[in-house]
């Protein structure tokens, strides 16, 4: 077997990086990852636990490791007029976080204080708890506010039938409750930034993780009052929040011009996407951005009217935006043909 190179930076990185997935069986793990002795690993493994980086319980073949928080802050907010996000993040959040570099500092500051302030000007809530747990490998922020809850805001002031739908509202961006005072980006840029973004409130929770892909979750909880905001962030990402901004926005004027719709969401249930009126609940605000993905990851057909109405109709009264299907099936992608040739025909 070949053997660590000296310092042993890569396997204690290895370690840390994969000991949540692997808690019983990590020196294994690591010795066959880097073809070497598990007492070398252990080696390290060990001076992980003598540095208070990683915890150890059992004894013997029952061993698990886990990573030790080396940070937990939490602490409540009265909001009103005095409660200022930026205030809370130099002062409390900024100096919790300790040392990290420069790219993953930037997007907790955005990420942070978007939420905080969203909360602030919309949830009509009393107090805002947040609280931080880092460890040598991630940082997680909760952000729960008592408030009247987000989905059920957006609900009434959508007159939705259903708060999953204000998901769908999210998902595509540009939505606010208050047009006048914010762009309705902070929600949609904060969720696409983070290895995991949680959104809880009433009966709905949806979460998406960092992917190339829109692989979001939505599902029913049980009915709790207020909001959770969940950000999970690894500590040494080479994520910029610049790179997340260039695939969303113009390279003109850098609007926010362009978005990624994951279609799946239009789905509850065994709900399936057949209906003109379902598209137009899809289509809600398309004509605000310039390209439209729809990502049809997940969805396995769609009907011939709501395939007629998003590439047909719709275009046909907004050839100025840009739709773009991805990851369809063979029929979905049959029934966009149909509804595209009837349309470079006039029919």
């Amino acid at each position: 077997m070949t053997k660590i190179r000296a310092g042993g930076e890569p396997v204690r990185k290895f370690l840390i990086e994969h000991l949540a997935e692997h808690p019983t069986d990590i020196v294994r793990f690591t010795a066959e990852k880097f073809a070497c002795t598990r007492q070398a690993v252990h080696k390290h493994l060990q001076r992980l636990i003598s540095e208070g980086a990683v915890l150890q319980s059992g004894q013997t073949r029952s061993k698990r490791y886990q990573l030790a928080p080396l940070v937990r802050w939490n602490k409540q907010y009265e909001v009103g007029s005095s409660l200022a996000e930026d205030a809370v993040w130099r002062r409390e959040v900024e100096p919790q976080l300790g040392k990290l570099p420069e790219n993953v500092l930037y997007i907790w500051h955005y990420g942070f204080t978007e939420m905080l302030n969203n909360v602030i000007d919309h949830s009509g809530a009393r107090h805002v708890s947040i609280s931080i747990k880092k460890t040598a490998a991630k940082t997680t922020i909760d952000i729960y506010d008592d408030g009247i809850g987000i989905f059920k805001k957006i609900q009434a002031a959508l007159q939705l039938e259903d708060e999953r739908h204000a998901v769908l509202e999210l998902a595509k961006g540009k939505f606010t409750t208050d047009p006048e005072n914010h762009p309705g980006e902070g929600i949609f840029f904060s969720s696409r930034i983070f290895d995991q973004f949680v959104i809880s409130s009433g009966e709905v929770y949806f979460s998406h993780d960092f992917d190339e892909r829109e692989d979001w979750i939505l599902q029913a909880s049980s009915a709790s009052g207020g909001t959770l905001v969940r950000m999970v962030l690894h500590n040494h990402t080479a994520r910029t929040l610049k790179k997340v901004f260039d695939k969303f926005t113009s390279d003109d004027d850098y609007g926010f011009t362009k978005t990624v719709v994951p279609v799946k969401l239009m789905r509850y249930g065994d709900d399936n996407l057949v209906s003109r009126s379902q598209a137009k609940r899809l289509l809600s605000r398309f004509d605000r951005f310039k390209v439209v993905v729809l990502d049809f990851s997940g969805v396995a057909s769609v009907g011939r009217a709501f395939a007629d109405e998003v590439f047909r109709v719709f275009k046909a009264k907004h050839p100025e935006v840009e739709i773009i299907p991805i990851h369809a099936s063979s029929e979905v992608k049959r029934m966009i043909s149909r509804a595209t040739t009837l349309g470079a025909s006039g029919g």
